[in-house]
């Protein structure tokens, strides 16, 4: 009878026995990342080799096995390849439409006190059986123009969650920095400072090596020319905001500022460059990872490359993709710029640190979810929910490596528009990260304290 609270009330699932108590801010949080996770790990199977065969199965996807016509597309088309994007595609429809209807419907939510805010909070039943209705009936999309049109929709969203990535990256390595000096000053200032100093040294390390690894292995003598410019840019940019971060006016106006963070989005702007690179049309210019550690590609010479979902690209991107969602849904920021940018608050902490009887939601047991948002909400519903609609591109995007569909709706290839979205995207993370540093000095007038 205690499960009932939990999947159809308005409480949290921390009112369950087994959980230690917390805010109910992070508990939802934490749970709407679970659906997300979930929706993630159906995703991958879809891609993994055999589960082919057994959509095959599935009536309209791939009826009679290889080579089969699909109703309105002609001719014959590779089924091995198609069920697996396609299914992808509509699983991560599902789950982005769905986190798009809460994203609009919880507009303006102030406080807990809104009817609204116990379907937020709660009726996890009812959420999860409309996810699944909606992911189910996306498989029921006719395929005519909507993977084109929905691969150009999946490559926005997920530019602009590249774009929060680096917001949640800088907000990281801010409140890093601050723990670790704040330890400095306690005591022991020596150890500290050079775990600091190490950490440090240890991203712009990597950060180095990579930009050797791919001069040697992305370029070429008598070719190979834009990525020489991508790495080149890259390269230039980060060095200038790595010694902006460090400049006496910058210290003056922004003491958070620091090589630390720096060096984290040095190393992120590197991931980019790499991601992008590894979606450039040109074989010569874009070897596989097999090719690179010694093995040979799967893929014949002269043919497009087609979905591998343990893609390191895609392997890489959904590590930062999972770190991301987990930050976000736990995250407790003392940097009010970011707060300010993320739409949150301080005030959401995993597990409540102290006692406090009389926010203890009724019910018997000892273990209850707290309800931190009476007053006030500590984080945007809606934004949150806007968010989670944005990964759910990603995760599209990343799983199918950003290979876009061809003409016929037959394979999947590497196209140059992605290459540019992610190679803009990393330009736009480090002004982004520069106007940080500078804002201060350009705007005297507001507070950035």
């Amino acid at each position: 009878m205690r499960s009932i609270p939990c999947l159809c009330g308005s409480a949290p699932c921390l009112l369950c026995r087994c959980c230690p108590s917390g805010n109910n801010s992070t508990v939802t949080r934490l749970i709407y990342a679970f659906f997300m996770l979930l929706g993630v790990g159906i995703a991958c199977i879809m891609l993994m080799p055999g589960m082919e065969e057994h959509l095959k199965k599935i009536p309209g996807f791939c009826e009679g096995g290889m080579g089969s016509s699909i109703p309105g597309v002609k001719g014959h088309v590779n089924c091995d390849v198609l069920v697996g994007y396609k299914a992808v595609y509509r699983v991560c429809f599902g789950m982005a439409m769905f986190f798009l209807l809460f994203s609009l419907i919880m507009v303006k939510v102030k406080s807990s006190q809104d009817p609204r805010a116990s379907v937020h909070n709660g009726f996890w039943f009812f959420k999860f059986a409309a996810a699944t209705a909606i992911t189910v009936g996306a498989f029921f999309i006719p395929e005519g123009p909507f993977t084109t049109v929905w691969f150009y929709i999946g490559m926005a969203g997920a530019f602009c969650f590249i774009l929060i990535q680096l917001v949640l990256l800088i907000d990281f390595a801010h409140s890093w920095n601050e723990s670790w000096v704040e330890k400095m000053d306690e005591g022991n200032s020596r150890c500290w400072y050079a775990a600091l100093l190490s950490a440090t040294t240890i991203n712009y390390a990597l950060s180095l090596i990579s930009l050797v690894l791919f001069y040697v292995y992305y370029t070429h003598s008598d070719g190979c020319t834009e990525n020489k410019v991508f790495i080149s840019i890259n390269m230039l940019l980060c060095v200038g905001a790595s010694v902006l971060s460090v400049l006496p006016k910058i210290q003056e106006s922004q003491p958070r500022s620091g090589l630390l963070q720096s060096s984290i989005v040095t190393l992120y702007t590197m991931y980019l460059t790499w991601s992008a690179m590894t979606n450039e049309p040109d074989r010569r210019c874009n070897p596989s990872l097999l090719g690179i550690i010694g093995l040979n590609s799967t893929t014949p010479a002269g043919q497009d490359r087609v979905v591998q979902w343990w893609d390191a690209q895609g392997i890489v991107g959904l590590i930062l993709f999972l770190m991301c969602v987990l930050y976000s849904s736990i995250r407790n920021s003392s940097n009010s710029q970011v707060n300010k940018l993320t739409l949150t608050s301080d005030e959401s902490a995993l597990i409540e640190d102290g006692p406090a009887p009389e926010n203890f939601e009724e019910g018997d047991g000892t273990n209850r979810a707290i309800d931190n948002e009476k007053d006030g909400v500590t984080y945007s519903y809606s934004f949150f929910h806007f968010m989670l609609f944005l990964a759910s591109l990603y995760i599209m995007m990343t799983l199918t490596n950003w290979y876009s569909p061809d003409a016929n709706y037959q394979t999947m290839t590497s196209k140059w528009p992605s290459v540019w979205v992610k190679i803009t995207s990393s330009w736009i993370c480090i002004s982004l990260y520069v106007w940080t540093l500078v804002a201060p000095l350009v705007l005297t007038n507001r507070d950035f304290d």
